[in-house]
């Protein structure tokens, strides 16, 4: 492993130019820039607009902090990048930078796997609990005006079943099982695949990090069983609550269709906090309106923001919310670290943390 200069052409191995997009904001906040300056001196930073307008030069680019940026501007910034071998992308989802252009090009991609488990998480845990005690129907009877106590169920008594295993499964899991209820997960790889790849870069070789530890995790997850995918629908059928929790793949999407629905019991819960495309919609808009599940908790969507002609808005047994799951204030604090870390560890060239793995695309 190398730990003197990194594949950066700039002093000591850093890049000599790194790009930045907005994250989760307009712009990129002022102290942010000069964290990223400080983790790699000397280094000249660009900063690129939504639709790609840089305010400098880009042809020795060697790193992207690649936060909001489409999809054709990022493959325009790859046509005048040369030296471009280093995405990180803000969010855990990584397709928008698996694009062909990358791929063809070998760039190495890092993601924010873990930065937003934590307040994903809690929303879910707050799904579960609204679920559980009613509170969707308590709503409806306060606007009517109505005293009529409902009974609820204690967490103890479900089964969550969660379809992915990684940072934000296993968060999930951390906080269900805490409450006392029964837990099973599926996840594509097995333990074997666990901690992804060394990559060829001009400077050497950057071995990927062993995984990162889940600091945020209050509890130590308690999971009944591990599933893998030929193991879905038995988790279906067993789950009072269905955390979808998994990556969207060319495996993945729309895994949620009319046959893992009918698999689901008459009462369940589906709650989406992943990719509104794991989830076939007329399947499911269908089995809503029939009644054949109990409801869905819906964070997320093919379509966004969704159109108001969308039936979700109006369907009783749907809680709808605008994507804001991950919502909290740390979590770009938490995302500029992790960048940050990483850039660190590029310009050392050491082993960089949540690199992606482009044919799993995860």
């Amino acid at each position: 492993m190398r730990t003197t200069a990194g594949p950066g052409r700039g002093p000591n191995g850093v890049p000599l130019a790194i790009a930045v997009s907005p994250i989760l904001s307009a712009r990129v906040r002022a102290r942010d820039l000069e964290r990223i300056q400080e983790a790699a001196p000397g280094s000249r930073i660009v900063n690129l607009s939504v639709e790609g307008l840089a305010d400098g030069p880009v042809d020795d680019v060697e790193v992207l902090l690649r936060g909001w940026l489409v999809a054709e501007a990022f493959d325009r910034l790859l046509a005048r990048a040369p030296h471009l071998t280093w995405v990180h992308s803000a969010t855990s989802g990584v397709e928008r930078a698996l694009t062909p252009a990358a791929l063809a090009r070998d760039v190495l991609v890092t993601n924010a796997r873990g930065v937003f488990s934590r307040p994903i998480a809690e929303h879910v845990l707050l799904m579960i609990l609204a679920i559980a005690r009613d509170l969707p129907d308590l709503l409806e009877l306060q606007r009517e005006r109505t005293w009529q106590p409902l009974e609820g169920r204690e967490l103890r008594e479900l089964t969550i079943g969660i379809v992915g295993y990684g940072s934000l499964g296993r968060s999930v899991a951390s906080l269900a099982s805490a409450f006392g209820a029964r837990v099973i997960a599926m996840r594509r790889r097995g333990p074997d695949a666990e901690g992804g790849r060394g990559v060829s870069l001009p400077g050497g070789t950057l071995p990927a990090a062993e995984p990162p530890t889940d600091e945020d995790f209050p509890f130590e997850p308690r999971v009944e069983r591990i599933v893998g995918p030929d193991g879905l629908r038995d988790l279906l059928a067993e789950s009072d609550v269905v955390v979808l929790a998994a990556p969207l793949t060319g495996e993945t999407e729309s895994m949620i269709d009319e046959g893992a629905i009918a698999a689901m019991k008459r009462d369940a819960w589906l709650i989406n906090v992943a990719r509104g495309r794991l989830v076939d919609d007329t399947a499911l808009i269908r089995a809503l309106r029939d009644n054949r599940i109990g409801g869905a908790a819906l964070d997320t969507f093919r379509d966004e923001p969704l159109p108001p002609s969308s039936p979700y808005w109006e369907l009783p047994n749907v809680i709808l919310t605008p994507h804001t799951a991950w919502s909290s204030a740390r979590v770009l604090d938490r995302s500029i670290d992790l960048f940050c870390d990483n850039l660190v560890r590029f310009s050392r060239g050491e082993p960089l943390r949540n690199v992606v793995d482009p044919s799993a695309g995860y």
